[in-house]
């Protein structure tokens, strides 16, 4: 077994054993990943698939942020910069993979995947700080049952949308 492997096998062991820490919630996080996972196995174009990788991706950041504040990790390194970096790290090993290659599959002279990325991290933040901001205007409470949920994952079915469109037209 190669050394990736073991590396996935026991990033995958520690993800699996780690408490919830409802930073942002878990089913929203088993949301995206079905998504991502529904959109790979359909042969869904790369741009759409990294808008749900980029979302999956920032909230497992989220999430782990939020579980090792809980555990009392206050350091900015330890706590944001090393899970953030790691995490979009492991998600760049796509490129690592067997029949995959960085630049084939282009929109824009930029790779698919990765402008997919960028475009669904930066729409589940916006979900994320929107749904914040809806809380904070509603005396800490959300509107409706499973809104933390609901407006992440809205956002990236707009950027979806948008991106289906985008790729259609052209």
């Amino acid at each position: 077994m190669n050394t990736f492997i073991k590396i996935l096998v026991a990033s995958f062991g520690i993800l699996i054993v780690i408490p919830a820490a409802h930073s942002v919630c878990p089913v929203c996080t088993v949301a995206v990943g079905a998504g991502l996972e529904g959109a790979r196995l359909l042969g869904i174009d790369d741009v759409i698939t990294g808008i749900w990788a980029g979302g999956l991706t920032l909230s497992l950041f989220f999430w782990t942020a939020g579980w090792l504040k809980k555990r009392g990790v206050n350091s900015v390194l330890w706590q944001i910069i090393i899970p953030f970096v790691a995490y979009y790290a492991f998600l760049g090993c796509v490129y690592f993979m067997p029949g995959v290659v960085y630049g084939a599959n282009t929109l824009w002279g930029i790779d698919k995947f990765l402008i997919g990325t960028i475009v669904g991290t930066i729409s589940f933040y916006l979900g994320a700080r929107w749904y914040i901001k809806i809380k904070r205007n509603n005396d800490g409470h959300a509107k409706f049952a499973f809104q933390k949920v609901v407006i992440p994952i809205f956002f990236l079915l707009i950027a979806t949308a948008i991106f289906a469109a985008i790729l259609w037209l052209k």
